[in-house]
């Protein structure tokens, strides 16, 4: 029977480390939800749900009125990502509730969500005086994910 000796019991064990660690480098983020938002089809924010709290705020000023902001809320837990009963809501600093928009439940594909800069600047111009944040809801996610504020 052959006895291993040092030398190779030190690159079996270097060798099962670096197929770890690569093994773990390609595994996708499992188990979190994330949302992407962007500006018509050019990503401007890209987050999971567990991390860190950033200063999440979109600068929408050089946006054209024409322009479209799209919301792509992916649940974890549902083999498409979509959620169900999926609405946008913009809240002041109070919680209060000044906007609501309401989405089409797609079991088969998570499509954005689409909300028109013009109309979000018409809200921003009329509660000046407050923070306005951008909100997700959906029947799987009904206390709702602060998803950014606007500036």
């Amino acid at each position: 029977m052959k006895t291993p000796n040092a030398k190779t019991a030190l690159t079996s064990a270097m060798l099962a480390i670096v197929i770890g660690l690569a093994t773990m480098s390609f595994s996708p983020k499992l188990g979190l939800d994330g949302y992407e938002i962007y500006l018509n089809d050019k990503l401007i924010l890209k987050q999971y749900i567990n991390q860190p709290l950033n200063l999440r705020t979109l600068q929408l000023d050089k946006a054209a009125p024409e322009d479209l902001l799209w919301i792509k809320y992916n649940h974890c837990t549902i083999k498409s990502g979509s959620g169900s009963d999926r609405t946008i809501v913009l809240k002041d600093e109070k919680g209060h509730e000044l906007k609501e928009w309401a989405f089409v439940n797609n079991s088969a594909e998570n499509k954005p969500m689409k909300v028109s800069v013009a109309e979000l600047r018409q809200l921003e111009q009329a509660h000046a005086d407050h923070q306005i944040s951008i909100y997700y809801k959906a029947k799987e996610l009904p206390g709702g994910e602060l998803l950014a504020s606007l500036k």
